[in-house]
């Protein structure tokens, strides 16, 4: 008889991420080639896991086509040798699809219908610009249904500055900068590093070569350089490409497990599922998606955001974060918050970036044992939110000195 169970956060790894575009290092690498190489390395990192007890494999991608379609799940897991009893799927929610994957999988685990699942995502933005195959119902627009603003992310961006003027660019400036400098710190001190699978690459002149770090970081960035910036949303606006996250090639995946699956290996995870949501808001103003995502999620796990230590926030803009800061009382600068940086100077491979927060988290929560629960929470294209709370295994209750 199945039984509902606790589910944990295993593992998972990612790719480097590539700027994309002609001059990225993945301009000649295929999308699913990406995900390949991050489930070879989680799989290799997990060999007490034997890959025919995978129930599952669930792979995102914003725009499912070309060497982003064909059920990814499915013909990645092929690809990455597992055995052909291993099933798999594809996911979509823009920005949010490798959370999506997480949560789909870890309620599937919960209900007790899966012990083991491969949950990530990937996106090619060189070869797969977002909206790029996409043909949106004319009725949007015609019947008012959404602004035809609502679809070019920097508009939704530039939106919430509208509405909340006391957001001003500078802090939105400032807090760029620091992602920049946060992640730069975060490599200096090996934090990024354990958890990226290096994928070989060839270049425009045939040569190969090995991804083994983000390739879009400016760690150099100061607020003179940020003010001198284009505003390309709109003229004389507050959303600037130092503000904004790079578009980017990459690949994420994790390894999700039940309570008795766990037990059954002596798996040692880094993190257990508590609560998860999704919420819809205005597409116009899709930035502030995570607010109400969050509340669902606060709610549902019977806590207060006093209860959460850790912050892992998408960094789609800075706005977007400072949107999410200011409606809980939060300061921009609180160390809780994108400790290692974030979106901006990492890169947002939409549907895999919900994976790279909680690769993030999970390595925070190791080191912090006075930390009880984290979130990882991101805004989505149309108007949405997505919210996932975890519990840290090392807590022990003891407060930090």
């Amino acid at each position: 008889m199945a039984e509902i169970s606790d589910v944990f956060f295993v593992d998972g790894v990612r790719t480097p991420f590539g700027r994309a575009g002609e001059k990225g290092m993945y301009w000649n690498t295929r999308a699913d080639d990406l995900a390949v190489k991050a489930t070879i390395g989680l799989m290799e990192r997990n060999a007490a896991v034997p890959a025919d007890r995978i129930d599952d494999v669930a792979i995102a991608a914003t725009s499912q086509t070309g060497d982003q379609g064909l059920t990814l799940g499915r013909s990645v897991a092929i690809l990455a040798g597992l055995p052909q009893t291993v099933p798999g799927l594809a996911v979509e929610r823009m920005c949010a699809g490798a959370m999506t994957s997480v949560t789909t999988m870890g309620a599937s685990i919960g209900v007790g219908m899966y012990d083991f699942a491969l949950a990530g995502g990937v996106e090619h933005m060189g070869h797969h610009p977002i909206g790029g195959n996409a043909d949106p119902n004319p009725r949007f627009v015609a019947e008012k249904m959404v602004d035809p603003g609502a679809l070019n992310m920097g508009v939704t961006a530039e939106r919430i500055f509208d509405r909340f003027p006391h957001l001003t660019k500078e802090r939105s400036d400032r807090f760029g900068m620091l992602s920049q400098h946060k992640v730069q710190a975060a490599y200096d001190a090996g934090k990024i590093q354990p958890d990226l699978v290096s994928v070989a690459t060839k270049g425009a002149d045939g040569a190969w070569g090995l991804a083994t770090e983000d390739e879009g970081r400016r760690p150099q960035t100061t607020m003179e350089d940020l003010a001198a910036l284009k505003t390309p949303f709109r003229p004389h606006g507050r959303v600037t490409a130092g503000t904004s996250s790079p578009l980017t090639d990459g690949a994420t995946m994790s390894l999700l497990a039940g309570g008795g699956a766990v037990k059954e290996f002596g798996l040692a995870p880094k993190m257990r599922m508590v609560s998860f949501a999704f919420a819809g808001v205005q597409p116009e103003i899709m930035g502030i998606g995570p607010i109400p995502s969050t509340e669902k999620a606060l709610k549902k796990a019977g806590l207060t955001i006093a209860d959460i230590g850790l912050f892992e926030l998408n960094e789609a803009f800075a706005i977007q974060v400072i949107s999410l800061l200011d409606h809980f009382g939060i300061a921009d600068d609180d160390p809780r918050v994108n400790q290692w940086g974030g979106a901006i100077a990492l890169g947002h491979p939409l549907a895999a970036s919900g994976v790279r927060l909680m690769i993030q988290l999970a390595a925070q929560f190791a080191e912090r044992p006075d930390v009880r629960y984290g979130l990882t929470a991101m805004c989505v294209g149309l108007g949405q939110g997505g919210s996932v709370i975890w519990e840290n295994p090392h807590y022990d209750g003891k407060k930090k000195k």
